[in-house]
Parts: structure tokens; sequence; C-alpha cells
């Protein structure tokens, strides 16, 4: 089934939350404890642009919308659509031993990485020298 993009639009906004940009900005800086000074100093940007957007008197440029939602710690898509989680006070109370497990999976994904990498190479320079 192909859909339109009217009909795609539509549907985005229906799962959505309701809020506008601007507002889920607002909720994930005060989800945060950030105020808009250390929001606009961790992008880079002028207090004024981060109350334009929250104002939705502008929106971030894609490049920035992501490093926003890396900051808030919410998803792009939250952000766009208001689809996923939104952020709420759980957020806030992350646990070391939580942010340590993370960290020991993603190192070990990332070992895993570099063997797989490794392996790739081995097969890529096999690969060549039997088409010489």
């Amino acid at each position: 089934m192909r859909l339109s993009t009217e009909t795609m639009i539509a549907r985005l906004r229906d799962t959505g939350d309701g809020d506008t940009l601007g507002g889920r900005i607002w909720r994930a800086r005060d989800a945060a404890n950030l105020s808009t000074k250390d929001l606009a100093d961790q992008l880079g940007v002028r207090v004024e642009t981060v109350a334009a957007w929250e104002r939705d008197r502008a929106e971030p440029r894609t490049t920035r919308l992501f490093m926003l939602a890396g900051v808030l710690g919410v998803t792009p898509a939250w952000l766009i659509a208001g689809m996923g989680r939104a952020p709420d006070d759980e957020t806030k109370t992350v646990s070391s031993e939580s942010l340590r497990e993370q960290l020991a999976l993603v190192k070990k994904l990332h070992e895993q990485t570099g063997r797989a990498i490794a392996a790739l190479e081995i097969e890529l320079n096999r690969v060549q020298q039997t088409i010489r």
C-alpha cells in the first residue's frame, strides 16, 4: 500500500502529542533542568535563537536538531513529531550502575565491530588478490 505525503503527515500528527516543536523543546529543556542560556551555550547558539525555537518563530537546522535532541536526552522523532517517549522525571534519576552497564555494552559492541571490520578487510584483500 502506497501512502501520499499528505496521508503520512496526517498520520504523524495523529500519533504525536499535539504539541509544537517549540513546545517540545521547552518541555525537554525543562525536564533536563537547563536554562535557556545553558542550552544555548551547549549548542553554541545565542539565547535568542533558543527562545525563537521555543516560541515557534524559528526552527533549528537539521544538524542543530540532532544536537538538540542529544543534549536534551530525547529522540529527534519526538522533537519533530511527538512520537516516542517524552522526557519525564525518570530521565533525571539515571543511576550510575545503569550508565556503567550501558557503557560496558557499548564497549563490547565496539570491540565486536572492530573484529568484524578486520575480518572484512582480510576478506576484501583475499578477493582482490584472487582477481589479480
